[in-house]
């Protein structure tokens, strides 16, 4: 790979940090974008809640320490002002960012039925203004004003390279006890589809990418049990294996890959 920059959001934990470090093993410098967060679900394994609760430092220090370049960045994606602000960062320390990968989630559980716990023990709350808010100032408006930085910038450069990668794991039809969560990804793939064909002439690829379930913390017996009885279900991935996707789709190989909604199994 071509050495680029790439902003990643969300990439203190997960399949957000596992994409930082397969991006500055393929040479790009890193800009690890990060909230902590306290996931005081009853629901999330210690592993998920540490996860969340932590900073990128140790992120950018492991890309470092393997001769790459990398700064952790807290940012709250809710500010609209965020996207600019981490732009402005990786310009100043990295250089123009040219890959973008939009990982972070601002996940609640919400319902249209009743409120409770849901099949696996994690809390399900009302659809309310606040459930709204949280979930998509994150998944679609934070989306939509970095996938807007990233071409603004990038044509005003007159850039001729760049990949844009999403994240979703929302269905046709629906999220059931995530109904928010869902719908915010609707509209984040809505703006990556529409980025696919607008920006296709400056060089552009877009895509979205569907992981499997992904062990990236919160995997419980129940959740190996789901799996297990499902017809469509096959792998519980690792981060590292659906980092190694993004990080594809971020590469030279992957030119006429885009406005594509990548299901992994």
């Amino acid at each position: 790979m071509t050495p680029h920059t790439a902003i990643v959001t969300g990439a203190n934990h997960g399949i957000g940090a596992a994409t930082a470090l397969a991006l500055a093993r393929g040479g790009s410098a890193v800009l690890c974008s990060y909230l902590r967060v306290d996931a005081d679900d009853p629901g999330a394994s210690p592993a998920y809640r540490a996860g969340r609760s932590a900073g990128a430092e140790s992120v950018a220090a492991e890309i470092a320490a393997a001769g790459g370049r990398a700064v952790a960045v807290e940012a709250d994606l809710s500010d609209p002002a965020s996207a600019a602000m981490l732009f402005d960062a990786a310009e100043e320390q990295l250089g123009p960012v040219d890959i973008l990968v939009n990982n972070a989630s601002g996940w609640i559980a919400d319902t249209f039925g009743p409120e409770g716990t849901d099949g696996l023990g994690r809390q399900v709350r009302a659809v309310n203004a606040s459930t709204w808010w949280q979930q998509f100032t994150v998944d679609a408006m934070a989306a939509g004003l970095l996938i807007s930085e990233f071409g603004r910038r990038h044509i005003a450069r007159s850039g001729t390279w760049g990949r844009i990668v999403g994240l979703t794991s929302a269905a046709e039809l629906g999220f059931p006890e995530e109904v928010s969560y869902g719908a915010a990804k609707a509209a984040q793939v809505s703006y990556t589809m529409s980025a696919a064909i607008e920006l296709a002439g400056y060089g552009v690829t877009a895509n979205m990418v569907h992981p499997p379930v992904t062990d990236t913390g919160w995997i419980t017996d129940a959740v190996r049990e789901l799996v297990a009885r499902s017809p469509n279900m096959i792998h519980i991935a690792t981060p590292a294996e659906v980092a190694e996707v993004i990080a594809y789709l971020a590469s030279d190989a992957a030119a006429l890959i885009t406005a594509n909604v990548v299901a992994l199994r």
